[in-house]
């Protein structure tokens, strides 16, 4: 219980951020429903139109819309500039607000297209103008229902908006996906309750407003708005930075959506404060969004790995050699985007297919290819990315694999999976500190399919020049040894004596001697 509260207390940054974010997007979807409602409730063409593209975003789940707008973006930045954000705020705002556009357009149009006739009559009948019907008559009449669209529409997109931490936006789905990937239960209420509480916050005030007006009990409607202006405002006010802090440089670091990625963020960033500087994350990126980020200076430092970007960014499948791609990565990247590789950090987290020992012994598999026999009995699981990756089609085209199923899971939840025996064979990670501790093997590739994974640290081109960031770093490159990082690793990941994301990297720093600057 304590571990709740303290995580629950730690929200505040969160949580004015989410408060902020939804609002926006409601407000968006309020400024694009009302108007396309009064055009299609003149015309039923348009109204067929618009409840239509309203109804086709709803079916898109929210995740992936909030994914596209990545994209979108960064391809309209040839347009308006390279100013033009692609992460954050943006993106996760006019996602979110296309979200919240159908139940605000569609309680909108039915309400204005059933006002009692009679009323109408009597409105024309006096000799209203369009303009002074719609103010008198039609936008009393079908308030109550449009504040029943905005009420529906804030519940949905407070949930919604947790999912923004994908895009680098932060939210309460910052602790929801920490928690998951690092298996910290607290965490991952601590969110879903603050996320309740403040869906079930503005439903009540909102409510609030949607009575008063209903009931012509304005005083009830003011009490309500400003009770939720209220709580904008204070969100706005814990957004404002300390005076002595806005002049100092701020360094963004981002992280994928495993425990490794969190522990060197926030290694790095205890360096990078040291050296003076301020660190935000973003945390919970996917691959390809992580490197477009880093390439186009949305965020400015990244972790990634050689056999991922040659797979991913170079769209290479041949393989050369550890020491030749990394020599290619590093020219390619700045040849293309301009952003730097400041150095390997000294150990490799390559893919592996990996099965319990047990297993492995009894059926005699020692390399990927004893599982050609056998893979046609077998599960196999692997992380969100991995069965879309090259690195998979390579891997069972070498190999002739043919396996009965396949199985997605997260990555915490992928090897609790082989342990259950809900798969047979997983896409482990030759880094994590579970392979030693679940007494997991790895399956040798002697026909070599998949390359080599050197951990990588990547610099955007707006920070590829400071001197002073890369000497702050250079204590890290070549540092860290695999079996130092898989002892990291496992401090967040094991199920016992679990340490938090920042006591394994204030651990990992101590270990190399870095701690403070020392």
């Amino acid at each position: 219980m304590s571990d709740l509260v303290t995580a629950l207390l730690g929200l505040g940054p969160q949580l004015a951020e989410h408060v902020l974010l939804s609002a926006a997007a409601v407000a968006l979807g309020l400024v694009l429903a009302l108007p396309l409602a009064l055009w299609a409730a003149r015309s039923r063409s348009v109204a067929r139109v618009a409840l239509g593209f309203a109804s086709l975003v709803q079916t898109i789940p929210a995740l992936a819309l909030l994914a596209l707008f990545f994209p979108v973006l960064l391809a309209a930045r040839s347009v308006f500039g390279e100013g033009l954000p692609t992460l954050g705020f943006l993106p996760a705002w006019l996602a979110l607000g296309l979200y919240a556009l159908l139940p605000i357009l569609r309680n909108a149009v039915t309400a204005l297209t059933h006002v009692d006739a009679e009323a109408l009559e009597a409105a024309d009948g006096i000799g209203m103008t369009r303009w002074q019907r719609l103010r008198h008559v039609e936008a009393p009449l079908a308030a109550p229902y449009v504040m029943a669209g905005i009420r529906t529409a804030s519940v949905w997109t407070i949930g919604a908006a947790t999912l923004a931490t994908t895009i680098g936006q932060p939210s309460l789905g910052d602790p929801i996906f920490a928690g998951l990937q690092t298996q910290n239960w607290a965490l991952v209420l601590a969110g879903c309750i603050a996320s309740a509480a403040l869906a079930l916050v503005a439903d009540a005030l909102l409510g609030l407003v949607e009575r008063g007006i209903a009931t012509r009990r304005m005083r009830l409607a003011w009490i309500g708005g400003a009770l939720a202006l209220l709580g904008l405002a204070a969100a706005g006010v814990a957004q404002v930075r300390p005076g002595g802090e806005a002049g100092r440089d701020t360094v963004t670091i981002g992280a994928k959506s495993f425990s490794e990625q969190y522990i060197l963020a926030r290694a790095i960033g205890m360096l990078l404060e040291d050296a003076g500087y301020r660190v935000d994350y973003r945390d919970g990126l996917g691959s390809a969004v992580v490197h477009e980020a880093v390439a186009s200076s949305a965020i400015d430092l990244s972790i990634d790995y050689t056999g991922t970007l040659w797979a991913n960014e170079l769209k290479r499948t041949d393989n050369p050699g550890r020491q030749a791609m990394y020599d290619e990565i590093e020219a390619w990247e700045q040849r293309t985007s301009g952003a730097k590789v400041l150095g390997r950090l000294g150990f490799e987290n390559a893919y592996g297919l990996a099965m319990t020992q047990p297993r492995a012994s009894r059926d005699g598999i020692v390399t990927i290819g004893d599982l050609a026999g056998v893979a046609s009995g077998m599960t196999v699981g692997g992380d969100p990315e991995w069965f879309e990756r090259p690195e998979w089609r390579a891997v069972t085209q070498a190999y002739g694999l043919r396996f009965a199923a396949q199985r997605t899971f997260a990555p915490t939840f992928m090897y609790n999976a082989l342990k259950s025996g809900d798969a047979d064979v997983i896409s482990a990670y030759t880094s994590d500190g579970r392979i030693a501790a679940d007494n997991l093997v790895i399956l040798e590739d002697p026909l070599e399919a998949l390359p080599s994974y050197d951990a990588i640290l990547l610099v955007s081109p707006r920070l590829a020049k400071d001197r002073k960031l890369a000497a702050a770093l250079a204590p890290l490159i070549g540092a860290i040894d695999v079996e130092t990082m898989r002892e990291a690793n496992l401090m967040v990941d094991r199920e016992n004596d679990k340490r938090s994301v920042d006591e394994a990297a204030r651990w990992l720093l101590d270990e190399l001697g870095l701690r403070n600057g020392g």
